[in-house]
């Protein structure tokens, strides 16, 4: 992304693959396929990555940007491509399926002469505020109706309700997987969703492109902030998927994950 760069990259997968190949998907996200092609009954994958994250581009200044109203109108024009491009991020998706109720919802937090960067960070301090964290409460087939309806979820579901949120009022939306930091500097908050797979948006901007807000945190997404892939909703973004042949109990799936500061030099030294 723009403000991260990753540095090193290495996957181990155990037992050792009997096929591997790497690609980038539609969306231009870095993916690693294998195949294991004799019995085992463990499955293990560990990926290890340093990542660069530029700062200078995280600066929480609300008034930066252009206003809604504003960020509308250019949303018609046609000599953007990257404009062009976002626009895709306005449509269905097959978690997220724009409606009245999610624009109605996030109506109160947009008004034509605030910046529209101000008005995602009140939509994003709404559902901070109106929903609660509840691991309990959702499975990835729970509907995005039933989340809103009883305001609870879990990062993903809150991710998914800021997008349908977003592009339901005619702003371009993005989701976001990722990790954040497990081991937060001394004197910094240790934020919902580490030592796990998280999730958050990113909403384009005509002026200054995309801008990524984390509703779980309130917040937007900075150094502590690791971009694995964007795509439409979940299921463009899912960690791991494949089809396992056999038989007996089904798997059990144990996820864990450690990210922690290395260095803090951007750029680097020549």
């Amino acid at each position: 992304t723009g403000r991260q760069r990753c540095l090193k990259n290495r996957i181990t997968v155990t037992p050792t693959p009997s096929v591997t190949h790497k690609r980038t998907d539609y969306f231009g996200n870095k993916t690693y396929h294998f195949e294991i092609q004799r019995p085992h009954t463990e499955l293990v994958i560990t990926a290890d990555s340093e990542v660069e994250i530029n700062d200078r581009d995280l600066e929480m200044n609300l008034d930066l940007g252009e206003t809604y109203g504003h960020a509308l109108q250019a949303m018609t024009g046609t000599g953007n491509r990257a404009l062009i491009d976002a626009r895709e991020f306005l449509l269905n998706s097959p978690m997220i399926e724009c409606s009245d109720a999610l624009a109605d919802y996030a109506r109160p937090s947009f008004r034509p002469e605030r910046t529209l960067r101000s008005c995602v960070h009140d939509l994003t301090t709404r559902i901070f505020t109106d929903f609660s964290y509840d691991p309990g409460f959702t499975t990835i087939a729970t509907p995005l109706a039933d989340v809103l309806a009883h305001k609870r979820g879990v990062c993903q579901d809150f991710a998914h309700l800021q997008v349908g949120c977003l592009r339901s009022l005619g702003i371009p939306a993005k989701y976001v997987s990722g990790y954040i930091e497990t081991l937060p500097e001394p004197g910094k908050q240790k934020l919902v969703g580490a030592d796990a797979t998280h999730a958050w948006v990113a909403y384009f901007c005509p002026e200054e492109g995309w801008v990524e807000f984390d509703p779980t945190n309130n917040t937007m997404a900075g150094t502590q902030h690791i971009v694995t892939a964007f795509g439409r909703d979940y299921l463009d973004v899912t960690p791991v998927k494949g089809v396992i042949f056999g038989g007996g109990s089904a798997p059990i799936l144990q996820v864990s994950v450690d990210v922690s500061r290395v260095a803090d030099a951007w750029p680097p030294a020549a």
